[in-house]
């Protein structure tokens, strides 16, 4: 019997929002909860999720297999596929979590793009920042959460780690494999590698 409820009470919130203009691929496939709002031009491809208090805008694309929970999604906004956007997340305007991203209590800002492989929690991200694929803020010590502030116009290198509390200043650049543990100044370049070491004519050892 519960469960027939919660069929019909799906049902129902699919054909209002069929009604109201949202395009969906693969209805039976997507769950909303009973204070999802969405606006105008919204598509939604197969097997999305929505948990509570998801707010998303128009003109949105949401990718299958991606789950929302206690968000806002700003207007122009592309998400998945199988994204993940946690409580206390907002999207603003043309911003871009593309697939395997995790979100989490963060603000991803204007025309901002994170592609791919990326974990984001308790941070500030500017607008037009790029963040490639592989970085993580390290927010937890074990102890306490802190805070990632990465200003307007950085880039972020691929498999980067960025260690909580730290700032990434404006038109900065991460260099991809770096452990950032202290402050980017304007402008700058912060790389942080060993050097590459290389044996000639290197031969393994065999049993």
């Amino acid at each position: 019997m519960k469960q027939l409820k919660i069929q019909n009470l799906q049902n129902k919130l699919r054909n209002k929002f069929i009604k109201s203009g949202v395009k969906m691929i693969g209805p039976d496939t997507i769950y909303f909860s009973k204070d999802t709002k969405i606006g105008k031009n919204v598509t939604i491809e197969p097997f999305v999720v929505f948990g509570l208090k998801v707010h998303v805008g128009s003109n949105v694309t949401i990718k299958s297999f991606s789950h929302l929970e206690d968000c806002k999604v700003e207007n122009k906004v592309n998400i998945g596929p199988y994204a993940r956007i946690r409580p206390g997340s907002v999207l603003k305007e043309s911003s871009k979590v593309g697939n395997f991203v995790e979100v989490k209590k963060s603000m991803i800002g204007k025309n901002s793009k994170i592609n791919h492989l990326t974990y984001i929690g308790d941070a500030n991200i500017g607008k037009s920042v790029n963040v490639g694929a592989g970085t993580i803020t390290c927010n937890y010590d074990g102890v306490k959460k802190s805070k990632t502030t990465i200003k307007d116009k950085a880039f972020i290198g691929s498999n980067s780690s960025l260690v909580a509390p730290v700032i990434i200043e404006q038109n900065s650049i991460v260099g991809a494999g770096s452990v950032i543990t202290k402050k980017v100044k304007k402008g700058s370049l912060a790389l942080t590698r060993a050097v590459q070491t290389e044996v000639k004519n290197y031969k393994r050892k065999r049993k």
